[in-house]
């Protein structure tokens, strides 16, 4: 068994022992007419600060093409105590991003004993996304929105991201994914400063439904099926997953709603 290096950093760690087991190796070559359009997609995720903390959502639908490859995926992370990733673009190496970079947070935790900090672990997410480069030269390209609550600061914070590993800050509120522009919109209408956490979770679900009206890679609260968005709220208690009870009253209130201002948009 390899001898654990003394650095903190469980990337290096499997860059140096185990390559074969990075993402990016373990995507197979794409068949013979069948280019990365052909890999399953994943969109739209916004996130907003609240009062006590941020909150960030993602609808279920993957997409292939103009072809709903699942409903069901799930695209917002809980990465340690108190943060939360959301993914967007190619969802089979985006989904082992979010993986190894939890593993990565936790290694740091355990050789360290300490909790990274805030920015400290934007940045590691940067190098992982940085280190996909190659993949998304190739149309393999991985988008992640980052955010987490600063013990130090007494604040939620938002980090987005490109695909070279550019990280920026984001402030009151993001949105990734083909169905962001739509998103955006609604943010910038629905979104002020002290909202208390149920406020927060309703903005995001609207601005998720907005977002879904417009974009067809974007999936829209379900009621046949009872598929309700991803959310998780960060604040200094951790991260909470919100649960399908009060995901499915806040997403029916909203169908109700519109329903009967009978608005065509």
């Amino acid at each position: 068994m390899p001898e654990l290096p003394a650095g903190p950093s469980f990337l290096e760690y499997l860059n140096r022992e185990r390559p074969d087991l990075l993402p990016a190796a373990s995507v197979p070559a794409a068949a013979p007419g069948h280019g990365p359009g052909q890999v399953p997609h994943a969109t739209t995720i916004v996130a907003l600060a609240y009062a006590d903390g941020v909150v960030m959502a993602g609808d279920r639908r993957a997409t292939i093409g103009n072809v709903i490859a699942s409903r069901h995926i799930e695209k917002v992370y809980e990465t340690d105590h108190f943060s939360v990733v959301g993914i967007a673009g190619a969802a089979g190496l985006a989904i082992d991003i979010a993986r190894l970079f939890t593993v990565e947070l936790e290694h740091y935790e355990k050789i360290e004993g300490t909790l990274l900090s805030l920015e400290g672990k934007a940045n590691r997410l940067a190098s992982m996304i940085r280190s996909n480069l190659s993949m998304a030269m190739q149309g393999m390209s991985v988008v992640p929105l980052f955010a987490g609550y600063d013990p130090h600061g007494g604040q939620g914070r938002i980090f987005s991201f490109d695909v070279t590993g550019g990280r920026y800050e984001e402030i009151e509120h993001h949105c990734i994914g083909s169905g962001s522009v739509f998103a955006r919109g609604a943010l910038k209408k629905l979104w002020r400063p002290g909202l208390d956490r149920v406020a927060a979770v309703s903005v995001a679900v609207e601005a998720l439904y907005d977002a879904a009206d417009d974009d067809s890679a974007t999936g829209g609260p379900d009621a046949v099926r009872r598929l309700w968005p991803v959310v998780y709220a960060v604040d200094a208690d951790g991260a909470t997953r919100i649960g399908e009870q009060e995901l499915s009253e806040t997403a029916l209130a909203l169908i109700a709603r519109r329903t009967a201002q009978a608005r065509e948009a």
